[in-house]
């Protein structure tokens, strides 16, 4: 009885932990409530989503997901397309600040939709299945030669590493490594702004590598 008793109070000391947790979340901010341009990349069966980001409120963050793969065709079509974008219908991405598992509704572009991209899907289901990496563009360091990065875990030897924007002009990369050897995640480019190619020479020891994103035109003064 006792054991019992033990155990019934610990449940609901849980619940109660649980709620108080939930309760803390501050509200969602409606300003970020808008069309959070998007890209997919992809490695092996993996798809990621990368949202393009902007120095200026609504898109003011760095948010990398992985999502659910929706069939065979749809991998295939991201695997050998050189860039896809997703143009989401509306939705706050305080939610995927959060590290929320939802469901957008998006057009899914051969290109960048918002230049001169090819509709390939309408109003497709994308399922937002894990936040992998989440940052607030605000409080940015002066642009220098030093570039850094984050690093994320796929598990096992599978990284991606990505560039810690800062302030204008800087650049959006991200780079799959299986590794190797211990990459560094802060070095010294020949450029304020390197380009793609210095980029991946810059991880070349690391391992095998594919590059999986590079924008330096979005972040100029």
């Amino acid at each position: 009885m006792r054991l019992l008793l033990t155990l019934l109070i610990i449940t609901i000391s849980g619940y109660a932990l649980a709620e108080e947790e939930a309760a803390e979340l501050p509200p969602l901010n409606p300003k970020y409530n808008a069309e959070h341009a998007m890209a997919l990349v992809n490695k092996g069966s993996g798809i990621y989503a990368l949202n393009l980001p902007s120095y200026k409120l609504p898109h003011d963050v760095q948010v990398v997901y992985r999502i659910k793969n929706p069939n065979v065709a749809f991998l295939e079509f991201v695997r050998n397309a050189e860039l896809i974008t997703l143009k989401p219908q509306p939705f706050n991405i305080q939610r995927l600040m959060r590290g929320e598992e939802i469901t957008i509704t998006a057009d899914v572009f051969e290109g960048d939709y918002r230049k001169d991209g090819s509709l390939i899907y309408s109003n497709i289901a994308i399922e937002m299945s894990k936040q992998l990496y989440a940052r607030q563009l605000k409080d940015l360091t002066e642009p220098t030669q030093w570039q850094e990065y984050d690093m994320i875990d796929l598990g096992s030897t599978e990284r991606i590493y990505i560039h810690k924007i800062e302030r204008a002009p800087s650049y959006n990369h991200l780079i799959f490594v299986d590794l190797v050897n211990a990459c560094m995640q802060k070095f010294r480019s020949f450029k304020l702004i390197p380009t793609q190619n210095e980029l991946t020479y810059k991880f070349i020891n690391c391992g095998t590598l594919k590059p999986l994103f590079y924008d330096a035109q979005s972040f100029k003064k």
